[in-house]
C-alpha cells in the first residue's frame, strides 16, 4: 500500500472538528461556485489543446476516407502500432507538471530551471530511444493478420509517421511546464495553429495545390509531421522567450542534469508513460482484433476509436485540470481544499460524458457519415458507437481519477490499476467475446466498456482510501 507523503508533520494533525462546528454554509457555497469556476476556467483551453491532437488524426482520417477505405484503413492501421509507443513517450511528460507547481508555488526559479533541464532531457532520450525502436517495426504490419493490400500501404506511411514522435515528445515537455505554472492557454494556441497548419498540407499535399507535388494518400502522413514539428519547436521558442512562463530562462545554462531531479523526474515518469501505454496499448490491440475481420471493420472500428477519442479529449482536459489544482493545493497544504476541488472535478466529468453518451446515442448513424461514404462501413459504425456511449462516464471518471493521483504524486498504484484493468480484464473478454462468442468487432467494443468500468471504480477507491487515510472524510 502506498500512502501520500504530506510535506509536515502539521498535516497529520489536521482536524475538521472546529470547522464543522461552525454554520458556514455560505461560505462554502461560495467556495464551491469558486472551485467550479476555476476548474471550468482550466479545463476550457486544455480541452482545447487536447482536441487539437486527436483533431490531427481525425483529419487525417477524414482526408484519407475520401480517397478510398484501403488507404484510410492504412492509415489506421499505422496509427494503431505507432500510437502505443507515442503515449509511452506522452506519459513521461506528464510528471512535470505538479513538480513545476511545486517549485512555482514557493517562488524557487532556480528549480523550475533544473526540473525543465531535466525533463527535457529524459524525454528527449525516450523519443530518440522510441523513434528507433519503431524504426525498426513497420516490418511487424505484415504479421498482424491485416488485409495485405492494406499492409502494401500502411508501410510507408508508417515510415514517416514516426519522425515526428520527437517533435511531439518536445511539445509536451513545453506544455507540462507551462501548465505546472497554471498556464494553460499557450498550448491552446499553438495547437490550434498546428491543427490549421495540419489541415492546409493535408488538402495541398495530397491533391498537389499550391504549388506542393501532389503525394497522395502518402501527403497526410507529410503534413502530420510537418505540423508535429512547428508546434515543438514554436512551443520551445514560446517558452524561454515569452515573460509569462520564462522567468527560469536566466537560471537554464546554471541548472544542471543532476541524480536529485532525474531520477524522481524518471521512475515516476515510467510508472505515469505505463500507465497511458497499458490503456492505449489495450485499444490498439483491440484494432488489431477488428481488423481479423476484414478491412470494413478495421474501418468501423477506427471511425468509432477517433470519435470516442475526440469526446474523451473534453475529460482528459478535465483530468489535467485536477492535476494543477490538486497539485496546487497539496504543494499549500490545504486539505480541505484539495478535497473540493477532486469532487467538483468528478461532478464536473460526469456531466459532461453524459452529454457526450446522449450525443453519440442520438446521432450514431450520422456521426460516421462525416469519415466514410461506405454504407456498411456506416452500419458497423454506427453500432460501434453505442458501445462508446456505454463507457463514457467510465472514461471520465477514470481520466479524471488519474488526474488526482497525479496531483498527489501518486503514480505506481494506478500502473498497477490500468495493467489489471486493461490487460487481465479487457484484453482477454476481447478474445473471448469476438471469437469464442462470435460477436467480432462488438465484442471486442463490449470487453473496452467492461475494462474501462473496473479501472475507474479502482481508481476511485483509491482516492478515497488516500484520503480517509489522513482522517478527511470525502
Amino acid at each position: 500500500m502506498y500512502f501520500i507523503n504530506f510535506k509536515n508533520s502539521e498535516l497529520n494533525s489536521f482536524k475538521l472538528t472546529s470547522i464543522k462546528s461552525v454554520d458556514l454554509w455560505p461560505v462554502n457555497n461560495l467556495l464551491k461556485h469558486n472551485h467550479l469556476k476555476e476548474t471550468i476556467s482550466l479545463s476550457i483551453p486544455l480541452v482545447l489543446t487536447q482536441i487539437g491532437h486527436i483533431i490531427t488524426g481525425m483529419v487525417d482520417n477524414i482526408f484519407l476516407g475520401k480517397i478510398g477505405k484501403t488507404e484510410q484503413a492504412a492509415g489506421i492501421l499505422s496509427n494503431n502500432l505507432y500510437v502505443i509507443l507515442l503515449v509511452f513517450s506522452i506519459g513521461m511528460s506528464y510528471v512535470l507538471t505538479p513538480a513545476i507547481t511545486d517549485a512555482h508555488v514557493n517562488q524557487n526559479e532556480k528549480e523550475k530551471a533544473a526540473l525543465f533541464k531535466n525533463s527535457l532531457f529524459i524525454n528527449m532520450m525516450v523519443a530518440i530511444l522510441l523513434f528507433v525502436i519503431l524504426f525498426f517495426s513497420s516490418p511487424l504490419l505484415g504479421h498482424m493478420q491485416q488485409p495485405e493490400d492494406v499492409v502494401k500501404l500502411a508501410i510507408p506511411f508508417f515510415d514517416v509517421l514516426i519522425f515526428s514522435i520527437i517533435p511531439i515528445a518536445l511539445f509536451f515537455v513545453c506544455k507540462q511546464y507551462t501548465e505546472g505554472l497554471s498556464n494553460t492557454k499557450a498550448a491552446m494556441y499553438i495547437s490550434v495553429a498546428g491543427n490549421i497548419l495540419n489541415i492546409i498540407l493535408n488538402y495541398c499535399l495530397i491533391y498537389g495545390k499550391a504549388g506542393l507535388p501532389e503525394l497522395g494518400y502518402m501527403g497526410s502522413c507529410w503534413a502530420t509531421f510537418i505540423s508535429r514539428l512547428f508546434m515543438g519547436l514554436g512551443f520551445l521558442v514560446f517558452v524561454f522567450n515569452h515573460r509569462s512562463v520564462n522567468s527560469f530562462a536566466k537560471y537554464y545554462k546554471e541548472a544542471r542534469l543532476n541524480a536529485l531531479h532525474f531520477w524522481p523526474l524518471f521512475k515516476d515518469g515510467i510508472a505515469s508513460a505505463l500507465q497511458f501505454t497499458f490503456e492505449v496499448a489495450a485499444f490498439a490491440i483491440a484494432g488489431l482484433l477488428a481488423g481479423v475481420f476484414g478491412k470494413e471493420q478495421i474501418d468501423a472500428h477506427g471511425i468509432a476509436l477517433s470519435l470516442a477519442a475526440f469526446t474523451y479529449m473534453f475529460a482528459s482536459g478535465i483530468g489535467s485540470a485536477t492535476t494543477i489544482r490538486v497539485g496546487n493545493y497539496y504543494a499549500k497544504n490545504d486539505l480541505p481544499n484539495l478535497k473540493s476541488a477532486i469532487k467538483t472535478s468528478y461532478k464536473s466529468v460526469l456531466v459532461t460524458m453524459g452529454c457526450m453518451a446522449l450525443l453519440f446515442v442520438c446521432f450514431n448513424t450520422f456521426l460516421p457519415t462525416i469519415f466514410s461514404s461506405d454504407a456498411e462501413i456506416i452500419f458497423i459504425a454506427s453500432k460501434l458507437l453505442l458501445f462508446a456511449a456505454l463507457f463514457q462516464l467510465f472514461d471520465g471518471t477514470q481520466v479524471v481519477a488519474i488526474g488526482a493521483l497525479r496531483g498527489l504524486e501518486d503514480y505506481q498504484f494506478p500502473t498497477y490499476i490500468a495493467f489489471v484493468g486493461y490487460w487481465l480484464v479487457a484484453l482477454p473478454l476481447c478474445y473471448l467475446f469476438a471469437f469464442t462468442f462470435g460477436y467480432k468487432v462488438y465484442g471486442v467494443w463490449l470487453a473496452l466498456s467492461i475494462g474501462l468500468g473496473f479501472v475507474a471504480t479502482a481508481l476511485s477507491l483509491r482516492i478515497r482510501n488516500l484520503i480517509r487515510l489522513k482522517s478527511i472524510s470525502l
